[in-house]
């Protein structure tokens, strides 16, 4: 009965949001109050439906109903709970619902925070979010209802996906869709002002948190699913450059792009217009995200669904929304020009060169992720483009990137000396080129990836004290803890890409790899650390089986820690995983994974040295604070923006 009251609730959210799609948008056309107002109730509702619904999935999961088709294709009697709750989004029905749930979610807080928003923009702001809400609630219903039942229920499930009966993936999903989810409100703000004709400094306030909240929840969901391959995969590595890895990453680096620009926009009511088409983008690279997992286009370890049906739906949706938007924007045109002037030398000028090479790293990741399906359909070649590429066409702009941020975040406005700013920075600019030629002297080989690596993320980290410091003034000490939270935000996530950077560069520079076979009580070393096999074991599991190692790892002589790597087998799903062990520490992993039984009675191993490992999600970590950091910070909330109205909220639209 509760799956019945789930599908019903759906139908029912489906049907609220095709009224709130068209409704407020007649009510703000024609200057109705009446018809505005029904946007508001009327995403309180979609939200509410949509919730029931999902809530009665999870119910479905959690009591193992059988009866439904999706519980049995991925659940089973024995899993552990948070594997039955996460197996709801752990396929692509039940991921569509968490999609569809996470953007009504949305529309409702655009309503409940909303206030400050004039009438007219706020009620086609909810309209255009219902517009995408509806689209997706027609792809659910008539292509990937999670509600279908089985006329003859099974005894038990067929069990989710080994490799995503992990913590990490329990959580990952959530927060990727709500960074792919939440740039649908810069999406719907840019349209909406597109519609009315006007976008300026308010509209830019309105933006920006959207912006930062999605690029924040994408950042710590991109962070969790690298964390992941590391430690679960067992191949030791952190980035595959997989296409649904890429997918997530382009709209990461738009949405980056687009607060920046948003910066122009509001303080210097410039890059109106590429502000509103990186808006426009940065949704679009999610929805070609969606159409990559869901399409069976490209072939991905992470792809959810290989339907043509579902695919050519999603492109429908693509074509639509970005085609529709694309024509608004130029037939707004006019209405987006820029009113301020700077210099060649200047903090807008920064932030331009910020926005170049961001937009065209993310166009080189999207070209890499494409080709292959360019190259199938129009020179009938099967080809892949892996890490090599990626790393040769994305590191120079990222390298780039490196060098002018720091110089970049401190020039004044309007008008700047490049000297007079730089002056500032050269003690810590001369502290990370020490550091970058320490990291060459003492590395035993003469590749150039490690220092260049470390005086770069050297560079950032010290760049973002020296910015944080310069804003206190002569005040010192007793200014800096009543500085803006935003500019602590904006110092700590720029830190935070520092302290990334420093990772990947060590990591890929420095990594350690042995593979050998391995005797009981017989000793083997690994960049000076020595580890002991001292017994293999079989481990019954909740709902697997276990081939569990122990290791001893020592230094010197001196214990450190004991390290169970292992390879279990699901009997339901009939699939084996690879569960790493590593010894964390600040500046290096000793990383193990137990591999096949050999013939003369050893086991095969492999095990890895990797410094600085942990700094790459450290550094995730810290560009997530700082984000949240500026997000707390009263400027970038909506309801602040009340107070800094300008007249040109009520100016009519054209």
């Amino acid at each position: 009965m509760i799956t019945e009251l789930g599908h019903f609730a759906l139908v029912l959210a489906f049907l609220v949001a095709c009224v709130q799609a068209v409704v407020p948008l007649i009510g703000a056309h024609k200057r109705w109050p009446g018809w505005m107002a029904v946007a508001e109730p009327a995403a309180n509702a979609q939200f509410l439906l949509t919730a029931f619904s999902f809530a009665a999935l999870t119910y479905a999961f959690v009591t193992s109903d059988f009866s439904l088709k999706l519980v049995v294709e991925n659940s089973h009697s024995m899993k552990p709970m948070l594997y039955k709750v996460s197996g709801v989004w752990g396929n692509h029905e039940g991921s569509m619902l968490l999609w569809v749930l996470i953007l009504t979610l949305f529309g409702a807080t655009a309503a409940w925070f909303g206030g400050a928003l004039p009438p007219t923009l706020k009620a086609r702001v909810l309209a255009v979010q219902s517009a995408i809400s509806v689209a997706f609630f027609a792809f659910i219903l008539f292509t990937s209802n999670p509600f279908l039942r089985l006329a003859v229920p099974p005894f038990d499930g067929k069990d989710l996906n080994p490799l995503l009966q992990d913590p990490g993936l329990a959580f990952h999903p959530p927060f990727l869709y709500l960074g792919y989810v939440g740039l649908s409100m810069a999406f719907s703000f840019a349209v909406a002002a597109l519609i009315e004709g006007r976008v300026d400094a308010a509209w830019a306030r309105w933006v920006r948190p959207w912006t930062l909240a999605a690029w924040v929840f994408l950042t710590i969901g991109i962070g969790l699913g690298s964390w992941w391959a590391y430690y679960e995969l067992g191949w030791g590595g952190f980035w595959f450059w997989d296409p649904v890895e890429n997918a997530s990453f382009m709209p990461w680096l738009i949405a980056a792009a687009l607060l920046h620009s948003a910066i122009v926009v509001e303080k210097r009511e410039s890059l109106k217009s590429w502000t509103i088409l990186l808006a426009i983008m940065a949704f679009g690279f999610s929805l070609i995200g969606t159409f990559i997992v869901r399409s069976g286009v490209i072939t991905s370890v992470h792809a959810f669904a290989n339907d043509p049906e579902r695919g050519v739906f999603i492109l429908f949706i693509l074509a639509f929304f970005m085609g529709g938007a694309l024509m608004l924007y130029a037939a707004r045109a006019s209405a987006m020009e820029a009113k301020g002037i700077f210099g060649m030398v200047s903090r807008e000028s920064g932030l331009v060169l910020n926005n170049i090479l961001l937009a065209v790293a993310a166009f080189v990741v999207f070209i890499g992720t494409i080709w292959p399906l360019v190259a199938e359909i129009a020179f009938a070649r099967k080809l892949s483009v892996g890490a090599p590429f990626f790393n040769m066409a994305f590191t120079p702009f990222m390298v780039v990137l490196g060098l002018v941020l720091p110089v970049g975040a401190m020039l004044p406005w309007k008008r700047a000396s490049l000297s007079r700013t730089f002056k500032k920075l050269l003690p810590v600019f001369v502290l990370a080129l020490a550091i970058g030629g320490l990291a060459w002297a003492v590395q035993s080989g003469r590749s150039l990836l490690g220092p260049v690596g470390m005086f770069l993320g050297s560079w950032l980290v010290f760049g973002s004290a020296v910015d944080l410091w310069t804003r206190t003034g002569s005040a010192g000490f007793k200014r800096l803890m009543r500085l803006p939270r935003a500019d602590w935000g904006k110092s700590v996530a720029h830190a935070g890409l520092g302290v990334t950077m420093l990772g990947i560069s060590g990591l890929m520079a420095w990594e350690q790899e042995d593979i050998l076979v391995a005797q009981t009580g017989e000793p083997f070393d690994i960049a000076g650390y020595t580890l002991v096999l001292d017994k293999v074991e079989r481990v019954q599991g909740p709902n697997y089986f276990s081939t569990m190692g122990t290791f001893s790892l020592s230094k010197d002589g001196k214990a450190i820690s004991t390290l169970h790597p292992e390879k279990r087998t699901y009997p339901v799903a009939k699939m084996p995983t690879t569960e790493a062990a590593i010894d964390n520490g600040f500046l290096r992993d000793i990383y193990v994974v137990i591999g096949d039984p050999q013939t003369d009675g050893g086991w095969a191993v492999r095990s890895y040295y990797k410094p600085l490992a942990n700094w790459i999600w450290g550094g995730s970590i810290l560009m997530a604070i700082g984000g949240m950091l500026s997000l707390s910070d009263r400027r970038y909330r909506v309801a602040a923006g009340a107070r800094k109205r300008t007249a040109a909220i009520g100016v009519p639209a054209e």
